[in-house]
């Protein structure tokens, strides 16, 4: 019997999202940083996951530039609603105890808004649920 090891993914996703990063380069390029960070993020969501959900998350530059505008903003809400939850689902497939999901977009990103720290919570979780995600496809594939 022929017993192979799983081998590491030949391109190594990023592991190493900050939200202190996140803010600081992204007040500095006046919110481009922000934007490449959600279209790297969508990119990694559909490496990791695709293959397993059968499912894409569609480019942030689509819904940035051109649908989140034309609808006022409710694309990206839907967008945000819809990663939150992939990302969420393919942490419980793996097995990575974190707590993250589309609750976790509507209750810290939007109802946290009300109190203003919100969707900084909201940004810290996505980027350590990512993180972790990264981790664990960058050593099982």
């Amino acid at each position: 019997m022929n017993y192979q090891q799983p081998s590491s993914p030949a391109h190594q996703l990023k592991t190493n999202r900050g939200l202190l990063k996140f803010i600081l380069l992204s007040a500095i390029t006046f919110g481009i940083y922000a934007i490449v960070v959600m279209y790297s993020l969508s990119g990694d969501v559909n490496e990791i996951a695709s293959r397993y959900d059968g499912k894409k998350t569609m480019n942030f530059l689509l819904i940035a530039f051109f649908l989140g505008p034309i609808t006022l903003e409710i694309a990206t809400l839907i967008w945000f609603h819809n990663i939150s939850s992939r990302i969420g689902n393919e942490l419980k497939r793996r097995g990575i105890v974190y707590g993250f999901g589309a609750g976790s977009f509507w209750g810290w990103c939007v109802l946290g808004a009300l109190i203003g720290i919100g969707p900084l919570v909201y940004y810290h979780k996505l980027f350590k649920a990512m993180n972790l995600l990264s981790q664990d496809y960058n050593i099982k594939g």
